[in-house]
C-alpha cells in the first residue's frame, strides 16, 4: 500500500511506495532434502535390494527343501523353521529400506523413519561383519578354536556381509546428507542396534 509523506523542500506531497520484501512470498524449500541421489548411490541401492531378496530366496529354498530336516540339526528343525521365516521377513524389509533410501520423496514413510531404518541396517551388518572378522583373527591367533576352521566358504560369507554393510553405509550417509534434519536419529538408531550386538559378540568371545 502506498503512503503519503510531506516533502520538506517544497511542501509537495509525494507518494512513497513501500518496497515489497522479495522473499516474503517465496516458498521455503530445502533443496538438499528434495534432491535425488546420484547415479552411483542409486545403483548401490538397487544392488543392496537385490542382495536382500536373493539372500531371502536362499532361506526359502532351505525351508521348502527341508535342508535342516536331517543331519546334526534335525532335532532343531522347528526352531530353525521359525528363524528362517523371520529372516526372510527381515531381508524383505531390508530390501524395502534400500529402495526407500534412494527414492526422491517417499509418500508412505517419513524421512525420519527411513533415516532410522537405513542406519539401523548399516549398524547391524557392520557389527556382525566386524565381529566375524574379530572371531577369525582370534582363530588365527589360537585364542578361540583353530585356524583350520577357516575355509574359503566362511571367508566368502564374511565378505558377503561386509559388502552389504558398506553398501548400507553409503546409502545411510547419502540419505542423511539429503535429509540433514535426521542426523540425531541416525546416531540413535546406530547406537541402539550396534550396542546390544557388540555386547552379544563380546559375550560369545568371552565364552
Amino acid at each position: 500500500m502506498p503512503s503519503k509523506a510531506p516533502d520538506r523542500a517544497g511542501g509537495v506531497i509525494v507518494l512513497m511506495a513501500r518496497t515489497k520484501n522479495p522473499h516474503i512470498d517465496v516458498p521455503v524449500s530445502d533443496p538438499q532434502a528434495q534432491s535425488p541421489p546420484g547415479l552411483v548411490v542409486t545403483v548401490i541401492g538397487m544392488l543392496i535390494a537385490l542382495w536382500c531378496l536373493g539372500f531371502a530366496v536362499v532361506n526359502l529354498v532351505f525351508e521348502i527343501s527341508g535342508h535342516f530336516a536331517s543331519g546334526a540339526y534335525a532335532h532343531y528343525t522347528s526352531g530353525i523353521s521359525v528363524m528362517n521365516w523371520l529372516v526372510v521377513g527381515l531381508k524383505v524389509v531390508g530390501a524395502a529400506v534400500a529402495l526407500l533410501s534412494i527414492a526422491r520423496r517417499p509418500r508412505l514413510v517419513s524421512p525420519a523413519v527411513v533415516t532410522v531404518l537405513v542406519w539401523a541396517a548399516f549398524a547391524t551388518l557392520a557389527v556382525y561383519g566386524l565381529g566375524s572378522v574379530a572371531e577369525a583373527v582370534g582363530m588365527g591367533l589360537g585364542l578361540i578354536g583353530g585356524i583350520d576352521q577357516i575355509d574359503m566358504a566362511s571367508i566368502g560369507y564374511v565378505l558377503f556381509f561386509l559388502a552389504a554393510a558398506v553398501g548400507y553405509g553409503v546409502l545411510a550417509i547419502s540419505y542423511s546428507r539429503r535429509h540433514p534434519r535426521g542426523k540425531g536419529l541416525a546416531v540413535l538408531a546406530a547406537a541402539a542396534l550396534a550396542g546390544p550386538a557388540a555386547a552379544r559378540m563380546a559375550a560369545a568371545w568371552a565364552a
